[in-house]
């Protein structure tokens, strides 16, 4: 193949590139525009949106999470004060050891997941990042205006030991003066 042979493959595969990205932008833009995709809360996304978004919001999470050094969790005291902020701010949307979601919680679209496997999902550094600055349009909130940086610490240390805990010791645990 000459060269100008070549210029010729280049120029033609990258016009046909950009004639695809285009033709995808106005696609999207049109079918976005017709409103035929439902957004309401009691419907879920179709399974790819689901996964896309998913996917990207821990890539995203890791992303600017990756400069955050974590403390050590695990002092206990700490765990405990943070099972008593979590009670407080993060149980009526995700349920605890023997404790179910509030109405409120389940209401949302997407449903907040137990946090149970958070800790094998997720290193402190992502989920002092996740509790700090929240997650957009899943209903997750951002906490940095309403708990101290030390309270954000906490419930990441209660976090990393909520799959070892039985019903019984959250209950304690939340219920415990010497926590506090």
């Amino acid at each position: 193949m000459t060269p100008s042979e070549k210029k010729l493959v280049f120029r033609t595969v990258l016009a046909t590139l950009l004639v695809l990205m285009i033709a995808g932008v106005v696609g999207g833009y049109a079918f976005m525009r017709t409103g035929i995709y439902n957004i309401s809360a009691t419907s879920q996304h179709l399974q790819p949106i689901y996964s896309i978004l998913e996917k990207g919001m821990h890539y995203s999470v890791r992303y600017h999470a990756a400069d955050i050094t974590a403390p050590p969790t695990d002092d206990m005291q700490m765990v405990k004060r943070g099972a008593l902020t979590f009670h407080g701010a993060c149980v009526q949307c995700h349920g605890a050891p023997g404790v179910a979601p509030h109405g409120i919680g389940m209401g949302m679209q997407p449903v907040p997941g137990p946090l149970v496997e958070s800790a094998k999902k997720w290193e402190a550094r992502e989920l002092y990042w996740i509790v700090r600055h929240g997650i957009k349009m899943s209903g997750m909130p951002a906490w940095e205006y309403r708990m101290s940086e030390e309270q954000l610490w906490e419930v990441v240390a209660f976090m990393q030991h909520l799959p070892q805990l039985s019903p019984a010791e959250y209950k304690e645990m939340t219920r415990s003066e010497d926590a506090r």
